[in-house]
């Protein structure tokens, strides 16, 4: 449909006097001329550009997808294998593995970024985090600790036991009695 033949259908509807409307017709006929005539004015022609599909998009210029996306893709692939059920977001496990995923992407960023040092306190952070969630980990179930260790490959030194007082001062040589003078009445 032209765009004369457009304005004809409307001035049926609305009514609008012959020499406004020849004036409108004339100036549209003279852009339609225009924009055929005119072709080589743009950079590309039409077609030359190539349509992004789908697969395309989110790929670097090297052909790899973002390192973020890889980390991303990954962390989910961990957090499944470590879900409890299909709706934990709160197990030790689910968390560590989201975690170290989290820790060895940083890694990478702080190697290429070595002066990004907010990025290396949130890392610290995220660190002493997941110690803290295997140091329960290994309290509650030292068989899920021992699994998920060996498998993300974590180094993680396990919290030593607690002494008791006994056991603490005890190689030590008994306090001097309190010499009387000083006792308590």
């Amino acid at each position: 449909m032209q765009v004369s033949e457009i304005v004809k259908d409307s001035e049926r509807f609305n009514p609008v006097p012959q020499t406004v409307l020849s004036v409108a017709t004339d100036i549209l006929d003279d852009i339609e001329g225009a924009s055929e005539e005119e072709e080589d004015d743009y950079m590309f022609n039409e077609g030359e550009l190539e349509e992004e599909d789908d697969e395309t998009t989110g790929i670097e210029d090297d052909g790899e997808p973002p390192a973020w996306f890889t980390s991303q893709q990954r962390m989910d692939e961990l957090r499944s294998t470590w879900r409890r059920s299909e709706k934990d977001t709160g197990s030790p496990e689910f968390q560590v593995a989201g975690m170290t995923e989290r820790i060895s992407y940083l890694t990478k960023h702080l190697q290429q970024n070595p002066k990004d040092y907010s990025t290396r306190r949130g890392l610290v952070a995220l660190v002493n985090k997941r110690r803290r969630l295997l140091n329960y980990l290994i309290r509650e179930d030292e068989q899920k600790y021992a699994d998920i260790i060996s498998s993300l490959g974590i180094r993680h030194k396990a919290p030593g036991r607690v002494e008791s007082r006994e056991d603490k001062y005890g190689r030590f040589n008994k306090q001097k009695s309190v010499k009387k003078h000083l006792q308590k009445k």
